[in-house]
């Protein structure tokens, strides 16, 4: 399988007053296309900094980060923006929908970033909402819709630049149950489809729908699971990773 992302022995530090806050420290984390992967663990474990870094958000402190063999650990931010914009799409848990913008002009948003032509993009952004079931809601704006409608919107925003890489970030952590099982199977309706599914979350019951999930703890892989026959196996713990890699 063809890799598209890499992160190799990443550290973020923060600088807190006198102290250094070491998000990660020695990240490593292979994800080929194809790949459904879960990146899981408690709170402080540093999966919020991993998404960041996973989906070009922010720059390591050290190590090397590579997007589709580019290596963009100390790329400028607008030859970054228009790369991750063509390459990777975002749902976040908090749905970040532009209040003022309808439902289709959230939608049609990361299209005007590439430089498409708007005829295009409302013919698209209409396409993509016909897609999460909201072709009636397309006019609506964000404090009219559902939590649930919100993420639809928020997933048909992601696949506008019909990316290789869906990056989602709790993606169900400000839902129901019943609404979230339907974007967890959406989710999945897109890895069927070929997508590179990335998912960041604390639940483990969420993160048995990946294939592989990434286990963090103190801002480094603990051990890597990977699903083989329907059932979980370990395939490498940190000490072992470290080593190989």
């Amino acid at each position: 399988m063809k890799e598209i992302i890499r992160l190799g022995d990443v550290r973020r530090y923060y600088e807190m007053g006198e102290n250094i806050v070491r998000a990660l420290d020695g990240l490593n984390i292979e994800i080929n296309r194809g790949d459904f992967i879960a990146i899981m663990g408690p709170s402080g474990s540093g999966k919020s900094t991993a998404m960041n870094l996973v989906g070009s958000l922010d720059t390591p402190t050290e190590g090397s980060i590579y997007l589709d063999k580019n290596n963009i650990s100390h790329m400028g931010e607008s030859e970054l923006a228009q790369l991750r914009g063509r390459k990777i799409g975002f749902i976040f848990q908090s749905f970040n929908l532009i209040p003022n913008l309808t439902a289709k002009e959230n939608v049609m948003l990361p299209m005007l970033f590439q430089g498409m032509e708007k005829e295009e993009r409302e013919t698209k952004a209409e396409e993509l909402l016909k897609l999460v079931d909201l072709a009636d809601r397309m006019d609506h704006y964000p404090n009219q819709l559902s939590g649930g409608e919100q993420q639809r919107v928020a997933i048909a925003r992601a696949l506008a630049n019909d990316p290789e890489v869906i990056l989602a970030d709790e993606p169900t952590g400000n839902l129901d149950t019943k609404t979230g099982d339907k974007v967890i199977n959406f989710l999945e309706e897109l890895h069927k489809k070929g997508k590179t599914i990335v998912m960041v979350t604390h639940d483990a019951k969420l993160a048995e729908h990946a294939n592989v999930i990434y286990h963090l703890k103190d801002g480094m892989v603990e051990k890597v699971t990977k699903k083989v026959k329907g059932k979980w196996a370990t395939i490498k713990k940190q000490r072992a990773f470290l080593k190989d890699n």
